[in-house]
């Protein structure tokens, strides 16, 4: 007997219970499939994650175990791209902060000597304040990428020449307001101030930053 012979001659009731059974059967299967391919995908996105976090660990043990070593140490040179774009980004921002706090103290001194000299120095006063508002604005946008001792030895020194103008200016001033006749002696302390600001105080930041500076940069040193 051939298959068509025997569907016809199952009675119609017995052929709609074995087309629901087959059906059934069907779902079944695909409800078995969608399951295995669900739990694959599960476990996928687990050791996706675990892999995930143990790169992040792996991030972070590397910044602690690098964050008292020079930026440009033989470490940093054989790191990772995490490493290397570190360094650039970091190096970028002293290749900006320095320039300017160099002109900063170039300015004020050449305006400091303009005033004992007696010469005219308006000019030279509103540059010097310029480069120290310069500078300042450029190490508030630069400190999210430099070191803590870096961003402070700069902090502190524009401080310092900040003082240092404003004694200039009150040197300035003085000397201009004929009423109120300074003494030699007032215009000697103020003289004196300026130097032990500009010339002390100031000039060891400034080593101290240029040392800073090349600590985090140079390679091999």
């Amino acid at each position: 007997m051939d298959t068509g012979q025997f569907w016809t001659m199952l009675p119609p009731h017995n052929l709609t219970l074995l087309v629901v059974a087959g059906a059934s059967l069907l779902a079944l299967v695909a409800i078995l499939l969608t399951q295995g391919t669900r739990r694959r995908i599960r476990q996928q996105i687990s050791s996706l994650r675990e892999r995930v976090d143990g790169l992040w660990r792996e991030v972070d043990e590397m910044r602690v175990a690098d964050f008292n070593q020079p930026l440009g140490s033989k470490a940093s040179d054989q790191g990772s791209p995490l490493e290397q774009e570190r360094y650039r980004t970091e190096k970028a921002a002293y290749d900006v902060i320095w320039p300017n706090i160099w002109h900063l103290h170039d300015r004020l001194g050449i305006f400091l000597r303009a005033v004992e000299a007696g010469e005219a120095a308006n000019e030279l006063r509103l540059e010097a304040r310029q480069a120290a508002i310069e500078a300042r604005s450029l190490l508030n946008r630069s400190r999210p990428f430099c070191s803590e001792a870096v961003e402070s030895l700069g902090s502190r020194l524009i401080d310092t020449e900040i003082k240092a103008h404003l004694a200039a200016c009150q040197h300035l001033d003085q000397k201009k307001e004929a009423a109120t006749a300074p003494s030699n002696h007032d215009l000697r302390v103020l003289q004196d101030k300026c130097h032990a600001l500009h010339d002390g105080e100031a000039r060891e930041l400034l080593d101290q930053l240029a040392s800073a500076i090349r600590h985090r940069t140079l390679r091999n040193s």
